[in-house]
């Protein structure tokens, strides 16, 4: 006779759910930051723990057989657990000392926050910063950042969020592009002119569609998704196009061209897990934060 379980070991529970949600012991062993000999003595402990195969080994992979596709939710519920025990803790942290992981847009942590960080280290020195520019959404319920800097409204639940205020986009070419082209003068002009877009995301296209213009993807003669990138193009003279009006206009190397299009705004929130945002070095970063992009937006 089997003996009864009593107690699972959390990170059996979590070698299950990275191969669960990655389908390979690789991926899984990436995800978690443990090697793939490791995490597959895990899978078959928790495997004779529970008296159950949960995998089935298929040559591609591992694929959940039934009963460990009914593990799944229990298991994501355990990991939800232990992630509100340690965000409890870590917002109970008094000193000011420690480090704040910061997540922001590419763009964003290369344009802007390097000046703010700066100002965190001058005023808190004390304070370590980490920053990750990612343009991909960073999950701040399992600690992945301490604060996000978002352009725009996150909806999860436990977490708290500031409208900082709105970046206004411009419309912007090289001087060198323009000495060649000519100046337009008009919305008629400039679709005569060339364009830099994005590659994959539709947001430029999305854009002219908004203000009236049907342009397909192939109207971008240069083409880009990395903003960074994106925006020396326009400045090397690859053709006109779109930017932060104060990151524009500061530039030497491009002109403004004011041809009364109507614009989108990039709107600036700030976002912490309810939890960690009353920890004094994370409440002390925010507060800086705030006051370092304000200037940025209307």
């Amino acid at each position: 006779m089997n003996k009864p379980l009593t107690s699972l070991d959390w990170s059996l529970v979590q070698a299950f759910l990275a191969v669960a949600e990655t389908g390979s012991l690789s991926a899984a062993a990436r995800q978690i930051g443990t090697s793939q000999p490791t995490l597959g003595r895990q899978v078959r402990q928790i495997e004779r723990q529970l008296g159950a195969e949960l995998f089935l080994r298929q040559p591609r992979g591992l694929a959940l057989t039934d009963i460990g596709a009914a593990l799944v939710p229990p298991a994501t519920a355990m990991r939800d657990a232990v992630q509100r025990i340690a965000l409890t803790a870590a917002g109970r942290q008094a000193s000011l000392a420690g480090t704040v992981r910061i997540t922001a847009s590419v763009s964003t942590s290369a344009l802007h926050l390097p000046q703010i960080i700066a100002g965190i280290r001058a005023l808190e020195p004390q304070i370590e910063i980490e920053l990750v520019p990612s343009d991909d959404t960073r999950n701040l319920l399992y600690r992945e950042a301490d604060i996000a800097v978002r352009m725009y409204r996150p909806t999860q639940l436990d977490l708290i969020t500031q409208h900082i205020g709105d970046m206004q986009l411009g419309i912007f070419a090289a001087k060198t592009y323009l000495a060649t082209r000519g100046t337009p003068r008009t919305k008629a002009d400039l679709m005569q002119h060339d364009f830099v877009g994005y590659d994959t995301s539709p947001a430029i296209i999305d854009g002219f569609r908004a203000a009236g213009i049907d342009v397909p993807r192939q109207f971008f003669s240069v083409r880009c998704d990395d903003n960074i990138a994106y925006w020396e193009l326009v400045r090397a003279g690859c053709g006109i196009g779109f930017a932060q009006a104060s990151v524009g206009r500061a530039d030497p190397l491009v002109e403004h061209l004011d041809l009364d299009l109507p614009l989108p705004v990039l709107p600036v929130w700030l976002t912490a897990h309810e939890a960690m945002r009353q920890t004094p070095r994370i409440r002390r970063v925010w507060d800086i934060l705030a006051a370092g992009l304000r200037p940025l937006v209307s």
